[in-house]
């Protein structure tokens, strides 16, 4: 399909978003009814390159954690001023746990979608770093599901029937080359304009496709929100968008 020939109704970005700007890629999406075509695909991309792509997108999605678990905030303020309590007992995994993942990253969990990395104890830290001062840059103040919505590759893979592991890395290019045949095969109205071989041979430039089809899903209200109770903590937390529609159900 050529998203051309219908009325083009909403552009979204996705950027799967690195600390270092060489293994960060970010791609544009224009929607039309029934169809979507991949306008741009940009990597390596800094912040500069990101502002500009995302100027005038009507949602971006950025695979990023966008803020830090409450108790974490807490534990590092406390420890700071001298004011950590006794008794917490941090040489028990459980009790450390709080400290290490977010209401999200959880409710993911709970719903079998993926196990996302800790923004406080894994290496994904330095990515949160750097989201921090991006989204800060774009203005975005809504954390929940504001202009820019925190996306996870794998959960929206897994939702949609698309192989969600192991296709990361150079050791892994024919799972990658699987997983982009498959969302050719499902989603047959995306046109990926001449980007095919990009995204079968660049996991970033596949996962940048991915977190801006989850952008739209958000756009439509296609993505889980947090219910009373956890919306407060996502206001400060960041929450993670996955969709709840298939991939036909976003044209």
């Amino acid at each position: 399909m050529d998203v051309t020939k219908g009325a083009f109704v909403m552009r979204t970005v996705g950027v799967d978003l690195a600390a270092s700007p060489k293994l960060t890629a970010a791609a544009s999406v224009e929607w039309s009814s029934g169809a979507a075509r991949l306008t741009d695909l940009v990597l390596p991309a800094d912040d500069g390159r990101i502002r500009e792509l995302a100027s005038g997108a009507d949602r971006i999605g950025i695979d990023a954690p966008f803020g830090w678990p409450d108790d974490f905030v807490d534990f590092v303020v406390a420890q700071q001023r001298g004011e950590l309590t006794e008794g917490r007992a941090l040489d028990r995994i459980e009790n450390r746990r709080p400290l290490a993942y977010r209401r999200t990253d959880r409710v993911v969990v709970e719903q079998g979608r993926g196990r996302p990395l800790s923004v406080s104890a894994d290496q994904i830290a330095h990515v949160a770093f750097r989201a921090a001062g991006l989204i800060a840059d774009l203005g975005v103040t809504d954390r929940v599901d504001g202009w820019a919505v925190e996306a996870y590759p794998a959960a929206a893979l897994k939702v949609w029937g698309l192989a969600s592991r192991g296709y990361k890395g150079v050791a892994r290019r024919s799972q990658l080359q699987t997983s982009c045949a498959m969302l050719t095969e499902q989603a047959p109205w995306l046109d990926l304009s001449g980007h095919r071989e990009v995204l079968m041979a660049d996991d970033n430039a596949f996962d940048a496709v991915i977190t801006a089809l989850i952008a739209r899903a958000a756009a439509v209200g296609g993505t889980h929100l947090p219910d009373g109770t956890d919306r407060p903590i996502a206001e400060r937390e960041g929450w993670i968008h996955v969709p709840h529609r298939a991939l036909s159900e976003l044209v």
